[in-house]
């Protein structure tokens, strides 16, 4: 497996959704979720698992729209801010509501413990890509070589720092978010030693 071979999908929808993660997230952050897309489109290939190239595109790039300051939610945690956001994008690009829901859902599946892979391949997957990209997990999925070429073409950037704080506010405003669940399960050690950053 190489980097050229997972590609973006050519649709209206991903080229915008790439445009909106580029205007409001951070060089960080934005890599996190080009990378987050890179290792779910991978291992879905690798796996063969049947997923849909646009809607996981699509959800990678907006999965964190809720840490951004212009989209943070006072009332929700970031993962469901982000999937309201993600509706209505959906709304934006034409999709019927059932396919701006599983937008949304896929969103929100991204924080979950356990993602059941045939209800939700593209939760599943994504769930898997922001696990490893942030917290070290599933690093095995990959060889050192692809892993190597991923962040040479899409530097980390000190997204660990950054993501750690965000998450830190997260849970101090939102104590019953999925981000103050991960806090209190110990996710800032695991990010702080993912060993992608070594």
């Amino acid at each position: 497996m190489t980097l050229d071979m997972i590609k973006t999908p050519d649709t209206p929808a991903c080229a915008t959704a790439l445009e909106v993660a580029t205007a409001y997230c951070s060089p960080a952050l934005l890599n996190h979720s080009v990378r987050a897309h890179v290792w779910a489109a991978a291992y879905g290939t690798a796996q063969g698992i049947d997923f849909d190239p646009e809607l996981l595109y699509v959800s990678a790039l907006l999965h964190d729209i809720g840490l951004t300051p212009e989209f943070d939610s006072h009332t929700v945690g970031f993962d469901h801010a982000g999937g309201h956001v993600a509706w209505v994008f959906a709304a934006g690009a034409g999709w019927p509501a059932a396919r701006r829901q599983r937008l949304a859902d896929v969103i929100i599946a991204h924080m979950a413990n356990d993602v059941d892979v045939h209800a939700d391949p593209e939760g599943f997957l994504l769930e898997r890509s922001t696990s490893l990209d942030i917290s070290g997990r599933y690093t095995d999925d990959f060889s050192a070589a692809f892993k190597a070429e991923v962040l040479a073409r899409h530097p980390r950037l000190g997204i660990a720092e950054e993501f750690l704080g965000c998450f830190r506010d997260q849970a101090e405003r939102k104590p019953t978010s999925s981000a103050a669940a991960a806090m209190r399960g110990g996710i800032g050690e695991r990010v702080l030693t993912n060993a992608l950053d070594a």
